[in-house]
């Protein structure tokens, strides 16, 4: 596996104890038995985490997780390039048109239901490379009234490499642009009826506009850090956190507990790696501050997953709908209650190792919706989670199809048109794993469609 980190004339290496020596998997044979790790490439990014950790100790998973996507030294988010199917991994947008046609129905849908407000924005969180967005937008064009009440589009992103795409798949036009001193968008107009378009760093700012929000949430939640906890043999519950591979703590092995559902050979320990996890031998401060009444059901062994950054959002999302009586869609994978081992990474559309390599892969792990809602509880309704391919389904996915194939005559499209609304809808694919939630104002009088009719996911 890491014979391309060797040198091309290893066997000719002026050392004579291991001139003859030859590598499997990870480790290095020496003639006398004896082995020696190889190491993956210390990048820029592994160099400054690991500098950290010798410098002030083990690092949370949250801490390891934002450095590793979002740091400007090489975080995987900053490249923009894992999306698609050339990518590390495929959204549902990039699959099929109709799943952004079938969000933005749902968003006319509950304007007419609101009273067809005159001054709404669309607003998408981690909008990827704006596939979801372009179709929303495409899709809402062919309802005049709405468009025209559609007073610009706020993208919540970071990346400048990833603005850049969302500016290429809006069709924005360069002379109206406002660039960054990074030379990534920063304001702009698309060519989808002249509508202006605005990028944001943080949530914060898109808050403070006086429109009424109509937010889509599409696989945001699910790569916010997580803090990982385990309930130890006292009863207590113990932070898991980063360490330095080489360090004398003992590694944290993949928990096999109830509450996992991925699979966990991705979190084998490996010499090869610069990083493990490790245990606190005490209770720490995150797990004091972060661990609520509802955690004390588990039991030793359990491992769980918190993030508090999405409660924070989500808690700034409800009330920014409550003020400006908008609404929002949150779609991600994940279940309705607390997870336990979840946290991997995705690299060539397969899971691996989160602390191999940290900048080469996306790092995620399942959505609590149930701590989402919790964060929402008296500021907001949320309705559901409902399973992803009952919403659509609901929502008229099946009459979308026959419309598409009765647009084309080709076999291999209609194939291929059909293979999409499976891989969305399929239970054992995407229909299942992936839930859709709703979030109204407090005030909202009426339940969401197609929310009423359909039974909460577990």
């Amino acid at each position: 596996m890491f014979r391309h980190l060797l040198p091309k004339n290893f066997a000719g290496i002026r050392q004579p104890a291991v001139r003859h020596c030859r590598a499997f998997s990870s480790r290095i044979y020496r003639p006398d038995g004896s082995t020696v790790p190889v190491k993956e490439e210390l990048t820029p990014l592994a160099k400054h985490i690991r500098d950290m950790i010798l410098a002030t100790g083990p690092i949370s998973v949250a801490k390891y997780m934002q450095l590793a996507l979002t740091s400007p030294i090489g975080g995987y988010y900053t490249k923009g390039q894992g999306i698609g199917r050339t990518g590390d991994f495929v959204t549902s947008p990039e699959i099929s048109q109709m799943f952004g046609e079938i969000m933005a129905v749902w968003f006319v849908l509950h304007w007419e239901m609101f009273g067809r407000p005159q001054n709404t924005v669309f607003v998408e969180l981690g909008p990827g490379k704006g596939t979801l967005m372009d179709d929303m937008l495409r899709a809402a064009q062919r309802f005049p009234q709405f468009y025209a009440a559609l007073k610009g589009v706020h993208l919540v992103e970071r990346s400048p490499e990833l603005r850049r795409e969302q500016f290429k798949k809006l069709n924005c036009q360069h002379g109206q642009a406002e660039m960054t001193n990074e030379q990534a968008p920063k304001r702009a107009v698309t060519s989808r009826g002249n509508l202006p378009v605005e990028w944001h760093d943080v949530l914060d700012e898109v808050c403070a506009k006086e429109a009424v929000p109509l937010v889509m949430a599409h696989e945001f939640f699910d790569a916010l850090p997580i803090y990982k906890f385990e309930r130890g043999a006292d009863d207590l519950w113990h932070e898991i956190l980063v360490d330095v591979h080489d360090s004398n703590e003992q590694a944290v092995e993949p928990s096999t507990a109830k509450l996992s559902n991925s699979p966990q050979s991705s979190m084998a320990p490996s010499d090869a790696q610069h990083f493990k996890l490790v245990r606190t031998r005490s209770v720490s401060a995150n797990a004091a501050l972060l661990l609520r009444d509802k955690h004390k059901s588990f039991s030793k062994g359990d491992q769980i997953e918190v993030s508090p950054e999405s409660a924070q959002v989500m808690t700034q999302l409800a009330k920014w709908i409550s003020a400006r009586n908008g609404m929002g869609l949150v779609v991600d994978y994940g279940q309705n209650w607390t997870q336990g081992d979840t946290f991997r990474g995705i690299k060539s559309h397969k899971f691996a190792n989160p602390l191999s390599s940290p900048g080469s892969m996306d790092l995620t792990a399942d959505v609590d919706f149930s701590y989402l809602s919790y964060a929402a509880n008296g500021l907001a309704q949320c309705h559901g989670p409902m399973e992803q391919g009952a919403f659509l389904h609901a929502m008229g996915i099946q009459a979308r199809l026959q419309q598409l194939l009765q647009t084309t005559r080709e076999t291999q499209m209609h194939k291929r048109l059909v293979e999409c609304y499976k891989r969305l809808t399929d239970p054992h694919s995407m229909g299942r794993i992936y839930k859709v939630m709703a979030v109204l104002p407090e005030s909202a009088q009426q339940t969401p469609v197609p929310f009423s009719n359909i039974q909460k996911a577990a």
